[in-house]
């Protein structure tokens, strides 16, 4: 069992760095967005669409894995840092849903002010940035509430 243990917080681990990692590179491409054009907004354009794919489907290992732990640990569903992290779970994946797909979209549009778009996207990906890291913070830290 503990060797079972180990092999699930390793891959509870590799998701957080695959779900926040990625994020970090989308910085400099959203900086190049504002002012590109045709194939080259395109391929930035995927290249986001792609990394927030990967992302999501990393935070799936990562909820799964740390169900797991949470099971086979001694701490409880109740536990003050793991309900906050739940918590903040929830409203990263309520703020992933609507915070890229639709400025993507309407990067194509007729008219579509780039530079506005890519701001949008840039405070976007540092908000689900923050939220990522506060949860990490809450899964290191283990802080005592209440």
């Amino acid at each position: 069992m503990d060797l079972f243990y180990r092999i699930i917080i390793f891959i509870h681990v590799s998701s957080v760095i695959i779900s926040l990692g990625p994020f970090f590179i989308l910085l400099p491409i959203v900086k190049k967005m504002g002012h590109a054009v045709d194939k080259e907004l395109a391929f930035y354009i995927e290249t986001f669409r792609f990394v927030v794919r990967l992302t999501k489907h990393a935070g799936h290992v990562l909820v799964g894995s740390g169900v797991l732990l949470v099971v086979l640990s001694p701490w409880t569903w109740d536990t003050p840092w793991i309900l906050m992290t739940i918590i903040i779970l929830f409203a990263s994946l309520f703020f992933l849903a609507r915070a890229f797909s639709p400025t993507l979209k309407r990067f194509n549009e007729e008219g579509a002010n780039h530079q506005e778009l890519a701001t949008q996207l840039k405070n976007s990906v540092w908000i689900y940035i923050i939220l990522l890291m506060t949860m990490l913070w809450f899964m290191v830290v283990k802080p005592y509430l209440w």
